[in-house]
Formats: C-alpha cells, sequence, structure tokens
C-alpha cells in the first residue's frame, strides 16, 4: 500500500507536467491510469501550439529530468508500442541540461582519485561542453601534455534514478495486469532492460570498456577511430578520453567547404556500421550526429559509448536470412526463418505469415533502392507480429533504432543514395560467408564438436548410473544389469551413430 500511495502520488505530478504539454495520450492507453488522464485534461490548460504527439511528448519528459529523457529516449526504439512517428519525434530527443556548478566537478574528481584536479591535469577548464541528463563533458590537458575530454557524472544521479524507476516498475506491472493483450511487449522485462542500460551508463567504466572493445575491432582500419581511453583517469563517476578534433556529420556544408567528399564519407559509415553488426555482433547504439565526427582525412571519428547493443551469431544469420529473403521476393523463407528462430510460436501458421511477410515486401519491390528504409521495413514487420503472438525482441529494436538513425544520417549527407547500397559489397560477402554452403558445412563440424566434448560426460554419466543400479539403487535381474554393462562397454550404434550422420550430411553438403 505504501508502494501503491507513493507511486500514485508520483503518477500524479507527472501527468500534471503531460497534461500542459497534451501529451497524456500513453497514460490514456493504460486503464489504471487512464481516469488520472482524463481528469488532468479536464483541470489543466494545455500550451498552445506544440506540435505533434511526440514532440509534446519529448518537451514534457524533458521537463521531467533525467530519468525521463532516458527513458523517452528508450520509448524511441519502440515503434511497437507508441507508433512510428511518436517514435521518431522521441529520437530527436536532446538531454541537453543546465551544467552543475564546477565546484561540484572538482569535488567528485578529488573524491575519485584520491588527489586536488591540479594533480591530475595541467590544466581543466571549469566551464562544461555539454551538459547531458546523466553527466557533462570537460575538456583538459593532462600533466604529460595531452589533450582530453574528461566525462563527470552528476552528483546523486544515482538516487533520482532509484526513485523513478521504482514508478516504472509498478506502472509495467499494472499494464501486464490490467492488459493482458499487452504482455507479449513484456514491459516489465522492457523496464528491466532499461533499467540495466542505465545502470552501466552510470557506471563509466562500463563506457570506457566499449570504447576500448569497439576499438580493438576497429584496429588497423583507418576510416573508423575511437578515442584512446587515459584509464589512469578514469573511474565509476569519470571517464577521460582523448579529445578528438572533426566536424560533425551532419554539417553538410561544412564537409564540402573542407573539400571532403560525401558519398566518400557516406560508404565509409555503411561499412563501419555493417561490420559493428555483422562482423563484430557490437555496435555503437547511439550513433546520432552529435556523436559522430569527420576528421580533416574524410574518416569517422565515433565519441559517447554509453549506450552499446550485441547480436549474437544465430540473430545475425537470422537477419541475413530475413534481409535475403526481403531482397529477393522469398516470403516464404522469411517466416520460416522466424518459426526456427522461435521467434513466432510453432502453432501459427507459416502460410499466414508468410502472406503478412508478402503484404511487407511487395510495396518496396521494384522502388529504387534510395527509397527504401531497411530499418522502417524491420519495423512494419514488428508491427504485424501481433497477430501472430510474436515476443518482443528487445536486441532487435534497438539494432532497428540504430539503423533508422545511421539512415537519417546518409540521407542529410545524401539523399539520393541508399547506405545499404553501398554496404552491398560486404553484404554479400558475408551472406556466403555465413549462410552459403561452406557455412553450413562449418556449422556442421561445429555442431560434431560439440557432440564430440559432451559424449565423454554422457559416457561418464552412463557408467555412474549402471554403478548405481547394480548397486541396488534400481532392482533388476541380475542378467538385465550384465547386458547393459556390456553394452555400455562396448561401441554400439548410439556411440557411433552421430558420426555416421555427420558423415551423411557433410557429403550430401559437398556434393550438392
Amino acid at each position: 500500500m505504501v508502494r501503491a500511495a507513493r507511486n500514485l502520488l508520483r503518477l500524479l505530478t507527472i501527468a500534471r507536467v503531460l497534461a500542459r504539454y497534451d501529451a497524456l495520450f500513453l497514460m490514456e492507453r493504460i486503464s489504471v491510469a487512464r481516469m488520472v488522464a482524463g481528469f488532468l485534461r479536464f483541470a489543466a490548460r494545455p500550451r498552445p501550439g506544440l506540435g505533434r504527439p511526440g514532440q509534446r511528448l519529448a518537451a514534457a519528459l524533458q521537463e521531467l529530468g533525467p530519468t525521463f529523457i532516458k527513458f523517452g529516449q528508450a520509448l524511441s526504439t519502440r515503434a511497437d508500442l507508441v507508433g512510428d512517428e511518436v517514435a521518431a519525434d522521441l529520437s530527436e530527443l536532446q538531454d541537453r541540461l543546465a551544467p552543475f556548478p564546477a565546484h561540484e566537478v572538482r569535488h567528485t574528481l578529488k573524491a575519485e582519485f584520491g588527489r586536488p584536479v591540479e594533480d591530475l591535469f595541467e590544466s581543466f577548464e571549469d566551464a562544461p561542453v555539454a551538459a547531458a541528463s546523466i553527466a557533462q563533458v570537460h575538456f583538459a590537458r593532462t600533466t604529460d601534455g595531452r589533450e582530453v575530454a574528461v566525462k563527470v557524472l552528476r552528483p546523486a544521479i544515482e538516487d533520482a534514478f532509484a526513485r523513478d524507476i521504482d514508478l516504472l516498475y509498478w506502472l509495467a506491472e499494472l499494464v501486464e495486469m490490467a492488459q493482458p493483450a499487452l504482455r507479449r511487449l513484456r514491459p516489465v522485462e522492457s523496464v528491466r532492460a532499461f533499467e540495466d542500460s542505465v545502470r552501466m551508463e552510470m557506471d563509466l567504466r562500463f563506457e570506457a570498456a566499449a570504447a576500448a572493445e569497439m576499438s580493438d575491432n576497429f584496429a588497423g582500419d583507418p576510416t573508423f577511430r575511437v578515442p584512446a581511453v587515459d584509464w589512469q583517469r578514469t573511474s565509476r563517476r569519470v571517464l577521460t578520453l582523448e579529445r578528438v578534433q572533426g566536424i560533425s556529420i551532419d554539417e553538410r556544408e561544412a564537409l564540402l567547404a573542407a573539400g571532403l567528399e560525401l558519398d566518400r564519407i557516406l560508404e565509409k559509415a555503411a561499412d563501419a556500421f555493417f561490420n559493428q553488426v555483422f562482423r563484430d555482433g557490437f555496435f555503437h547504439a547511439d550513433m546520432h550526429p552529435g556523436n559522430l565526427f569527420v576528421d580533416e582525412h574524410g574518416n569517422l571519428i565515433a565519441v559517447d559509448f554509453g549506450i552499446t547493443g550485441r547480436v549474437d551469431r544465430k540473430t545475425r544469420q537470422y537477419l541475413g536470412e530475413m534481409l535475403l529473403g526481403f531482397l529477393t521476393g522469398n516470403y516464404r523463407r522469411v517466416a520460416e526463418v522466424h518459426f526456427e528462430a522461435g521467434y513466432v510460436p510453432a502453432d501459427k501458421s507459416v502460410d499466414a505469415f508468410t502472406q503478412a511477410c508478402r503484404s511487407i515486401g511487395e510495396p518496396i519491390m521494384g522502388r529504387p533502392l534510395h527509397e527504401i528504409s531497411v530499418a522502417r521495413l524491420l519495423g512494419q514487420l514488428f508491427q504485424v507480429t501481433e497477430t501472430f503472438a510474436m515476443q518482443t525482441q528487445p536486441q532487435l529494436l534497438l539494432l532497428q533504432k540504430s539503423m533508422l538513425v545511421a539512415e537519417g544520417v546518409g540521407r542529410r549527407l545524401d539523399p539520393n543514395v541508399n547506405m545499404w547500397q553501398l554496404a552491398r559489397p560486404l553484404i554479400e560477402q558475408w551472406m556466403r560467408e555465413n549462410l552459403g554452403p561452406e557455412a553450413r558445412v562449418r556449422n556442421a563440424v561445429s555442431t560434431l564438436g560439440e557432440t564430440l566434448e559432451r559424449l565423454p560426460r554422457v559416457l561418464a554419466e552412463s557408467e555412474k548410473a549402471l554403478t548405481w543400479i547394480a548397486e541396488g539403487g534400481l532392482r533388476l535381474h541380475p542378467d538385465s544389469v550384465k547386458h547393459l554393462a556390456a553394452e555400455q562397454r562396448r561401441p554400439g550404434l548410439a556411440t557411433i551413430l552421430p558420426w555416421i550422420i555427420t558423415a551423411v550430411l557433410l557429403a550430401a553438403l559437398l556434393l550438392r
């Protein structure tokens, strides 16, 4: 009861802000909050001329503070919950907030490293260059003369986040109870994923590790660079990175004035995004123009690794086959991949799902490639899945949002070029390597290896079981025990069957 009363009071405060911005539409979809929203719609006077629903919601969330700004950014990945237009508007949500005072920055630095700022840096600019919802950034020079950017967490941000995350859990639980049809969207699990993501953002060592991992992934590739981490000046609440120089990737005129070729920049951006997703399975999930710069040679520099995503090999194969199926018009294969991945329940109709996939793919067939948005295609696919009880896949939603941002960057540079067309050679190579006959042979060999690794354990367990039986754990006729022991000792059909099946499969694949 105490929790419910506390959250209801907080909900009223939030609803009052939403009402002022005429952004109560999300609450009105939740039966438990509908009365609150209805009352406040009459009691509050919405501000005039606030734009589209998504723009109004974004403005309200900014007023509500850091947690809700982050929540709005997370909602921008959930077009299945809020719709395409609202999701697109929320993706523009900026977390530019008033900076916190310089003395608090210096206090944090001293508390984290046990030394005053003067011992850490030769010079430190008290005025921040950016102030976001969770942290702000200052430029500095280290005592050994290196130019760096220092990111410092906001004071007490963890407490503010903890207060609001309980409310989000409470609302998600109510949604699942009041709206059983929405359980497939997994609202509680989505809040948990949001909580995990923000908690990782609030430990800047994780962001440093993400930057270092992506730097390693692109080692030797000059077209995409990640600033070096200064680990000696990095802690849970402080992150120090090499300071980078460049032009924001959306400043088209500045790039042209610098003599850079836009098509080459776009090609590098397409290659980098493809390599992150398909080659590495680890991608920058917040690559908006403010986090992507172009250096004097036309190469890309990425910053801010607070939000990253991972895609395992099986999911990458699913995405590759699905993409290939849509591009070739093989909608049956697109449907089958969903069933094989377990995304659609086995009791649903493959034929009906094939029809649904065709309804998405046919409208884009024959259109110029630069008019096709792969991210929107994925979004439409997620929308039709309600009919087939397909559960939400959070990693795919984050990927779809990232693809949408990447496509937006590409269209700003050149609206007549599709970045996926530029990455097509990489896509085709990846598909040959991962979905072709050679890949099938590799997968068969890998499966055989896993089977052989498990075989000694299986035999050991069977020996234990036979010993237990022989010692009286299970009453069997003595002749039965002798027969089982003899069968266990000799290499019978059960032992050699995996070898026979593997040999047949390999022969069939190689002779195709």
